[in-house]
């Protein structure tokens, strides 16, 4: 089949909202047993960005695969933002990505000019990141998809993970809210391309900035306790879902207030008029009775409290007396950090928007 130029039109779901649902992946992966093999520092049991395994004293890897349908309609871009959201598993480990293998499934009839494009997109984020491209795998297939398994190096001493989170943490978050449903909305034809290109410009941003700021915290610490108690990158899962997985796995709670939140221009409106990605339904779904949102809240903003993010940004539980270097740190560099909760101790619901 030949690709349509507008490529989302050819994607039954766009992004990371085409993953699987992650009630689905919980009771998969409940079954399986965890690797006994002493050097694999972190492994899929608690859900985390990629997994650590330890080559040497001092020396770990962090591993990690993504791809994904297209989320917006230029093959350049796709690559671009395909490239970031798999690095920034990398970066929410606190690691240091150093090579990646492209993945591509495309139409065996496609035009080799898209593809090439989606190639160069990617490699330019790889360069800007320092990661080098050392091959990859193709495959013939009617729905195109496209992404990364992504190698890089971490300290096993000094590993972010998404468990961790203390009582009286703050909650820092680095990028605004929306990609899903805009996604969704390009693909209706319900966008206009001042709010497309600042969806895309989000999702193609690099969270290797705010990883360099997180780290700066920690060096100024001159070998003290981190700040930073748990890490985690907000996808597919949604800002909710990605939470819930931090509160259960520190076996804490967490309160997040929506007016701290900061969404994309146009999400709010996209939400409103109903271009909800099908994602939505099946987290909503997934984090039935673990939720508590005020009655108050507009609906719009509850319906992006679960939307499926694309290379979305960090969310972290970092020590209260250690907020405001964080966020001039990130700020420095260039990187807005929103204040949007705190964690608590163990209480019903696990979590709790206000």
């Amino acid at each position: 089949m030949a690709l349509p130029h507008n490529l989302t039109a050819a994607a039954k779901a766009g992004g990371c909202a085409s993953k699987l649902s992650p009630g689905l992946l919980d009771s998969v992966l409940r079954k399986l047993p965890a690797s006994a093999d002493p050097n694999l520092l972190v492994g899929f049991s608690t859900s985390d960005d990629a997994g650590v395994y330890r080559i040497a004293e001092g020396l770990a890897l962090v591993q990690t695969v993504d791809f994904f349908t297209p989320i917006v309609d230029d093959p350049f871009t796709y690559g671009q933002i395909a490239a970031a959201n798999a690095l920034s598993d990398v970066y929410a480990m606190g690691g240091k990505p150093v090579s990646a293998l492209s993945i591509v499934a495309f139409p065996g009839s496609g035009e080799p000019e898209i593809l090439e494009q989606i190639l160069r997109g990617g490699l330019s984020k790889m360069d800007e990141a320092g990661c080098a491209v050392v091959g990859g795998h193709s495959v013939r297939d009617e729905e195109l998809k496209f992404g990364y398994a992504v190698t890089g190096l971490i300290d096993p001493r000094r590993i972010w993970r998404n468990v961790g989170a203390k009582p009286g943490d703050a909650l820092l978050f680095t990028k605004a809210l929306g990609t899903g449903v805009l996604a969704t909305a390009l693909k209706q034809g319900h966008t206009n391309e001042r709010d497309a290109q600042a969806s895309a410009d989000s999702m193609a941003r690099l969270n290797r900035d705010a990883c360099a700021a997180l780290r700066k915290i920690e060096n100024d610490m001159a070998g003290g306790a981190t700040p930073i108690h748990a890490v985690t990158d907000v996808t597919g899962f949604s800002l909710l879902g990605h939470a819930r997985e931090m509160a259960m796995g520190s076996g804490v709670s967490m309160e997040i207030n929506h007016t701290k939140l900061k969404f994309l221009p146009g999400a709010r409106e996209a939400a409103r008029a109903g271009d909800l990605p099908g994602g939505i339904k099946n987290i909503r779904e997934w984090l039935e009775g673990c939720v508590g949102i005020a009655a108050e809240i507009p609906s719009d903003i509850k319906h992006l409290l679960f939307d499926p993010q694309t290379s979305g940004g960090l969310l972290i539980a970092i020590a209260p007396e250690s907020v405001t270097a964080a966020r001039e740190a990130l700020t420095e560099n260039n990187v807005e950090a929103l204040s949007i909760g705190r964690v608590l101790g163990g209480t019903s619901p696990l979590l709790r928007v206000i």
